[in-house]
């Protein structure tokens, strides 16, 4: 995988590059290509050994690179020492196990973030079996928005209750698909305006979407604009919009109608 500009994550790991020397933006972006090549190799496992053992490469990877920082990740107890640590990597090893599962579905991800005192810093997205990763070393520029009415990012199959209010107040068309990073990453590439969410996420589920679509120069708040914090001694996050910029300002307004 490749983000198409001057980042080859794959040629890095293979290379024998020693990861420890490179900067925080290059070896979020080599971990999270690493994890999904080998997700892509063991596909045909499932969902669950895929987490498993992405999450396995992820700590290995990183106790061996940045041995001094703390954890948090989706598939390992959270044990807490992290509260008293400045940076804190906070990885999903599969963001969307469900379109993992589904071999002709690409809207699946790896995320591997940052947090520097609560702040999403770094972050690295990668949509494997789409063949790219964007990340905060080399963050894309927002693609121009096509006429037509504004699109809304939506699970395909557990929708929020915000989101029948906003197609209601925006008039926004509903574009269907899985993961929270395949999501986040739909309104940086252009393919939808809006994602919103109100149904109940954790930590893990948006901080590499959040750092790498706030590089990018995209809105990203909670529902009621108050900034996202991570690191937090519950991760538990109850509601995210991630928007284009110039839409931020309708978005907030309908959103606090509800």
């Amino acid at each position: 995988m490749s983000d198409g500009r001057d980042l080859d994550a794959r040629r890095d790991l293979d290379g024998g590059q020693d990861l420890s020397a490179v900067d925080d933006h290059t070896l979020a972006a080599a971990l999270a290509t690493e994890a999904g090549d080998l997700l892509l190799v063991i596909r045909d496992q499932g969902g669950a050994i895929g987490d498993q053992q992405s999450n396995q490469l992820l700590l290995r990877r990183l106790a061996q690179t940045r041995p001094d920082d703390a954890v948090l990740s989706e598939e390992h107890t959270d044990d807490r020492a992290r509260l008293g640590h400045d940076r804190v990597w906070i990885v999903d090893p599969l963001d969307g196990t469900r379109e993992y599962g589904e071999p002709s579905r690409d809207d699946w991800a790896v995320h591997v973030a940052l947090a520097v005192d609560g702040r999403p810093a770094v972050g690295a997205v990668a949509l494997p079996a789409a063949d790219l990763v964007l990340h905060t070393g080399a963050p894309p520029a927002l693609p121009a928005r096509p006429p037509g009415p504004n699109r809304l990012a939506v699970s395909r199959t557990r929708p929020p209750a915000c989101v029948d209010h906003l197609v209601g107040r925006l008039g926004a068309a509903l574009v269907p698909m899985g993961s929270a990073g395949a999501k986040a990453m739909a309104v940086l590439r252009g393919q939808v305006d809006v994602y919103a969410h109100s149904g109940g996420q954790y930590e893990w589920d948006s901080c590499a979407p959040v750092a790498v679509a706030a590089a990018a120069g995209l809105h990203v708040s909670r529902l009621d604009g108050s900034p996202l914090r991570y690191n937090e001694p519950d991760p538990y996050l109850p509601d995210l919009l991630v928007c284009r910029p110039e839409l931020a300002g309708a978005v907030l307004d309908a959103l606090r109608d509800l």
